[in-house]
């Protein structure tokens, strides 16, 4: 077993590492900006070329919102003012410029560069895009063609750092009992040891589910009897989710107060989906990626406008509107100045007004979920919980999962994820400024995270494996079952012989439907790969857009069987492709059946 970690040394390790990461994707990032055209890294999906400002408003925080739609002049007649396809997404950092010249030169661009603004991108739809300047006083730039191109991400370092420095600053006597578990100064309470005899309370637990097969059932009276760590492994298909949810519906029961993350925003939004029918009294902090109304509904952007306590703000943020829309319509630059000053003014007190509201309402939820950097936001620090879970917890950075732990008040925590699948992607591993780091634990890297740490720790006491899939055949499902989860997995009766011929519709018995899996060989000479770079940049000096691969035979012989498919009755709506690079990704268009 694992020694116990120094809990300092732990910190200034991950705060190296953190650096060395950030350094690597602003490296990467600054080399693409410096070296490529608008129309180059637009066609690399990093960037979004001609628009125009449709709309501002104010959002939350008093913050500026801008809404921006493709240029008129750029659409064919009778044609959809729809975005061109882009790989920019909810909660990516972007630079809104002035659109320079295919000729402009480097010190042009830099010109038209420092004019401009940054924000973080609020919603993406075909015909427009939402940004949320970063800047109070932040001016659009001017009436011409606009573009937007992505930059590196370092708001959630920002809020890894702060919370790795606070963890190496605590005096010993500020560790708490949870903490020293957390880091194998403790051992976690021993289980009651009549959990799983017919007299305990939690072995009569009554279900909201009565489905749940019996390793389900485990895990949850595991996760309600720990009392400070619980590990949830879910496999693939394993009903992870559908656990998580019951979970949190028991500990409300036991009148418990939940903090509720993931790493990603789809993560979260995919629980408040879940918990949604349940009427579950709960807010949803942060800009939800998907905004479905069972999401939104529950949104803090929504809720600051719809509860009791919204009142208050409302006649703030319509004089700040009207206040923003003056300032388009005048060019006398002292009036402007003017209206700039009152605006100032009007966002100090809208956030005055704003904060009561958003105290309001988090104060009176029993659940509030987050996305892990988003959970060390102001609306929580401090804030006390009784149970802490990160769902996907093996896919996010510790130092992230440290986020909802280091500042808001909670004693136990749950993590569910698979730590045998992928773990995070990490840019700094052969960087040089990766090489360049000598941390205080030479075996630590970014890619071992909370789950993978806890387990060496304390082992599999304090874990629990879901068993049952109910996702895939079980020929497909066999081999990851003998090579990654000790041959355990076990294929539910309604997929275990499930077949495309076998849809609730007509589809013929053919070689390709009767076949649960199918591999086609590609290694030879007729399936060349091309990079990123030869796509994008042939013949340009100094290119280098990536290591993204496509492979045009290979994207022909899965239009192929797909057709084949579709030709034997398969809907095309039930069908998915799935490709581990971008550039592969933007060859799909051309395969319309």
């Amino acid at each position: 077993m694992p020694k116990p970690t120094d809990i300092s040394s732990f910190a200034t390790t991950q705060l190296e590492l953190l650096d060395a990461e950030l350094q690597a994707e602003l490296s990467e990032t600054n080399a693409l900006l410096s070296s490529h055209t608008p129309t180059a890294l637009s066609r690399a999906g990093l960037a979004i070329l001609n628009l125009n400002v449709s709309s501002i408003r104010t959002g939350l925080g008093g913050k500026l919102v801008v809404e921006f739609g493709l240029d008129p002049a750029v659409v064919t007649k009778g044609g959809k003012p729809d975005i061109p396809e882009h790989g920019i997404r909810v909660g990516d950092i972007v630079a809104v410029q002035d659109q320079p010249a295919g000729s402009a030169k480097k010190s042009e661009k830099r010109e038209l560069a420092k004019k401009g603004v940054e924000g973080v991108v609020l919603r993406v739809r075909r015909e427009n895009v939402e940004i949320v300047l970063d800047k109070e006083d932040a001016e659009v730039p001017g009436d011409g063609k606009l573009w937007l191109v992505k930059l590196a991400n370092d708001v959630t370092y920002k809020r890894m750092n702060q919370t790795m420095t606070k963890l190496k600053k605590l005096e010993e006597q500020e560790y708490t009992p949870f903490m020293r578990v957390l880091f194998g100064q403790g051992s976690p309470s021993p289980l009651p040891s009549d959990l799983n005899d017919a007299s305990n309370p939690l072995h009569k637990l009554s279900f909201n589910d009565p489905s749940f097969n019996d390793s389900q059932k485990e895990a949850i009276r595991f996760a309600l009897a720990s009392r400070e760590i619980a590990l949830i492994h879910g496999p693939p298909g394993t009903g992870k989710t559908h656990v998580l949810i019951e979970l949190i519906l028991q500990l409300l029961k036991q009148n418990l107060r939940l903090l509720v993350c993931g790493p990603s925003n789809i993560s979260v939004d995919n629980i408040v989906e879940r918990l949604a029918p349940h009427k579950v009294p709960m807010i949803r902090l942060g800009h939800p990626a998907r905004l479905l109304p069972s999401v939104l509904n529950h949104s803090l952007d929504v809720l600051t406008k719809t509860s009791d306590a919204a009142a208050l703000v409302q006649d703030v943020r319509k004089e700040m509107d009207d206040k923003q829309s003056s300032i388009r319509k005048t060019r006398n630059a002292r009036e402007r100045r003017q209206i700039y000053t009152d605006l100032k003014e009007l966002r100090k007190e809208y956030r005055e007004r704003e904060k009561g509201c958003v105290e309001s309402l988090v104060r009176g939820s029993k659940v509030v979920l987050a996305t892990l950097h988003g959970a060390g936001g102001f609306h929580l620090k401090g804030k006390e919980f009784d149970v802490v879970i990160v769902d996907e917890a093996a896919q996010a950075l510790e130092a992230q999962c440290w986020v909802p732990l280091l500042w808001v008040k909670a004693s136990k925590l749950v993590l569910a994820g698979d730590h045998l699948q992928l773990p995070p992607t990490i840019k700094s591993l052969n960087s040089k400024e990766a090489k360049a780091v000598k941390p205080a634990a030479s075996n630590m890297t970014l890619e071992t995270t909370l789950f993978d740490r806890l387990l060496a720790l304390h082992g599999s006491s304090i874990k629990r494996m879901l068993t049952t899939q109910y996702r895939m055949h079980e020929l497909i499902m066999r081999f990851p079952s003998d090579e990654l989860y000790g041959s355990k997995l076990i294929a539910a009766e309604s997929v275990r012989e499930r077949l495309l011929k076998d849809l609730p519709y007509q589809v013929e018995d053919t070689d390709e439907t009767r076949e649960p899996l199918v591999f086609f060989d590609t290694q030879g000479g007729d399936f060349a790969e091309k990079t990123e770079d030869e796509e994008i940049g042939k013949g340009g000096k100094g290119m280098n857009l990536g290591d993204s691969k496509s492979n045009e035979a290979e994207a022909g012989l899965v239009k192929m069987h797909v057709g084949k498919l579709v030709a034997a009755g398969v809907k095309a709506e039930d069908i998915a492709v799935v490709t581990p690079y971008n550039a592969q990704v933007r060859r799909s268009p051309c395969m319309t059946w």
